[in-house]
C-alpha cells in the first residue's frame, strides 16, 4: 500500500494547517508551541495518544499534520492502540527525525484482520461484535466461545500483534529496554535548547510511558519504568512486551502474563507498596489487561502541578468526548457504554480537575467507525487518518503557547498562596517543595 493516498486524504487539513500557522506569523512575528527548538527550527513538545484499537490511525495523521509544520515529539506515552504508536515513533530514530510516514507505512502494509489469531469461532463472534448483531446472535455464538474465554481468558492469543512489533522494533534495533534508553538519551551533541539559549539535556532519558492494568494486584503500571516491579532484568525486556500488556482488550485478547516476579526484600528488590500502594505478598504470576480499563487516555503521565513548562503536553484523543448522551436501546449497547465509562472516567476527571489541559487536547471524530473492526476497508483507514489531520489542524488554529504559559504560571501562583495557608495552619502541602 501507498502513503500517497492517505496524504491525499489529508491535504485539505494539511493546507488549512499550514495557513492558520503563516496567519500566526503574520500576526505575532512567529508561531510559537514550544520553548523548546532546535537549530533547524523544530519546536518539540510531549504527546499522549488514547488508545481506541483500529481507530488509532486517526492518531498518526495527527501526528503527520504536526510533523508537516516543524513539530518533534519528545516524551511519548499512551494506552492500547496509543501506546503502540508511543513505542514506534519513540524507537524509530532520533527525535529530530520525522516519522509519521515510516509509522503509516508500517500500519498499511500490515493486514490487520491477522492481528484476530484466534480459531474460528472466536473469529466469529468478533464478526458479530463489530456487525453489533441481535442478542440471540451473541448467545448463539457466545456459546460457541465459551472455552476460549473460561480456559485462555481470551479470545485471541495476540501472537501475531505482538510478533509484529517486535519484528519492527528489531529493524531499528530495539530488542531491550537498554536499546531504547540509550536511543532516548540526549546529549549536548543532539543540539536542542532553550529559546534562550541554554542547552536542553535532561539528567534522564527522556521518557516513554505505556499503560498496562495489572488485574492481579489492581495496580496501574506505566512501562519501562515500572518494570523493576516484574521481571528480574529489567533492562533486558523487549519493549514490545509491554505493548502487548497494553493493549490486551478483556476477553477480545488473553492477558499478558508475566511470571517469575522478583522477591519483595532482595538486594536492590522493588518495593511494591512505594510504587503501587499495594501491601501484599509478591505474586507467583501477574495478569495485564488493556490499561484502558484504568486510564484509556493518560494526559497525567507527564504532568507537574509546580512547574511552567517548557513545551507542552498535546494529547490526541478518538471520540468526541461526552458531546452528546449515551442511547442504550439494547442490553449490548449498555455493556458497550459500561465500558466506556470505566476507559474513560479517570481521564476525563483528571482534565476536569485540571482545567489548563482543555487548552492541549484535540479530538478527532471517530464516531462512524466500529474499534475492533480489523476487517476496516482501505478507504475506511484512509477516512481516519484524514480525521486525525482534522483534530491538528484545529488544534493549531487556536493553540496560544503564551497563553497557556500565562495559566500555568497563574496556577503555579495559586498553588503557592495554598501550600502557605497549609503550612501556616500545620498542614502538610499536596506537593513537592519549590
Amino acid at each position: 500500500m501507498s502513503v500517497a493516498a492517505y496524504y491525499a486524504a489529508a491535504q485539505e487539513h494539511l493546507a488549512a494547517a499550514r495557513a492558520a500557522v503563516a496567519g500566526q506569523v503574520a500576526a505575532r512575528g512567529s508561531w510559537q508551541v514550544s520553548d523548546i527548538v532546535d537549530e533547524a527550527g523544530h519546536q518539540y513538545v510531549d504527546l499522549v495518544m488514547e488508545g481506541g484499537g483500529v481507530l488509532g490511525i486517526a492518531l498518526v495523521g495527527y501526528g503527520y499534520v504536526l510533523e508537516q509544520l516543524g513539530v518533534r515529539f519528545l516524551q511519548v506515552g499512551g494506552t492500547s492502540a496509543g501506546a503502540i504508536n508511543a513505542l514506534l515513533l519513540a524507537a524509530a530514530g532520533s527525535v529530530q527525525a520525522a516519522k509519521t510516514e515510516w509509522l503509516l507505512q508500517q500500519l498499511i502494509s500490515q493486514d490487520w484482520q491477522t492481528f484476530v489469531d484466534g480459531d474460528e469461532d472466536a473469529r466469529d463472534f468478533v464478526r458479530v461484535i463489530v456487525e453489533n448483531g441481535r442478542l440471540l446472535r451473541y448467545l448463539w455464538k457466545g456459546a460457541q466461545v465459551l472455552d476460549n474465554l473460561t480456559q485462555d481468558f481470551g479470545l485471541n492469543p495476540g501472537h501475531v500483534l505482538h510478533d509484529w512489533l517486535r519484528r519492527v522494533l528489531d529493524e531499528w534495533g530495539i530488542s531491550t529496554v537498554a536499546d531504547l534508553r540509550r536511543l532516548r538519551t540526549l546529549t549536548a551533541a543532539d543540539g536542542l535548547r532553550r529559546r534562550d539559549g541554554r542547552p536542553y539535556v535532561p539528567e534522564q532519558p527522556i521518557r516513554v510511558a505505556l499503560v498496562a492494568a495489572d488485574v492481579t494486584t489492581e495496580s496501574k503500571v506505566v512501562f519501562p519504568e515500572m518494570a523493576n516491579l516484574y521481571y528480574a532484568a529489567p533492562e533486558q525486556v523487549h519493549p514490545a512486551d509491554f505493548v502487548r500488556a497494553s493493549m490486551a482488550i478483556p476477553g477480545f485478547f488473553q492477558p499478558f502474563r508475566v511470571e517469575d516476579l522478583p522477591r519483595a526484600g532482595a538486594p536492590g528488590g522493588p518495593v511494591w507498596e512505594d510504587a503501587t500502594g499495594y501491601r501484599g505478598p509478591v505474586p507467583e504470576a501477574a495478569y495485564f489487561v488493556d490499561g484502558a480499563i484504568l486510564s484509556n487516555f493518560p494526559i497525567d503521565l507527564f504532568h507537574r502541578h509546580y512547574q511552567v513548562p517548557a513545551c507542552p503536553t498535546f494529547g490526541i484523543k478518538l471520540g468526541l468526548g461526552r458531546s452528546a448522551p449515551n442511547r442504550a436501546e439494547k442490553f449490548t449497547q449498555l455493556l458497550g457504554h459500561i465500558l466506556a465509562t470505566s476507559r474513560h472516567g479517570h481521564d476525563y476527571d483528571f482534565i476536569a480537575r485540571n482545567p489548563d489541559y482543555r487548552h492541549l487536547v484535540s479530538y478527532a471524530d471517530t464516531s462512524a467507525f466500529n474499534w475492533l473492526d480489523f476487517a476496516l476497508p482501505e478507504s475506511a483507514k484512509r477516512a481516519l487518518f484524514a480525521e486525525g489531520a482534522r483534530a491538528a489542524a484545529g488544534f493549531v488554529a487556536h493553540f496560544d503557547w503564551a497563553g497557556y504559559q500565562e495559566v500555568r504560571r497563574q496556577l503555579l501562583k495559586a498553588y503557592q498562596v495554598t501550600d502557605a495557608i497549609s503550612l501556616g495552619a500545620g498542614l502538610r502541602p499536596p506537593g513537592p517543595a519549590l
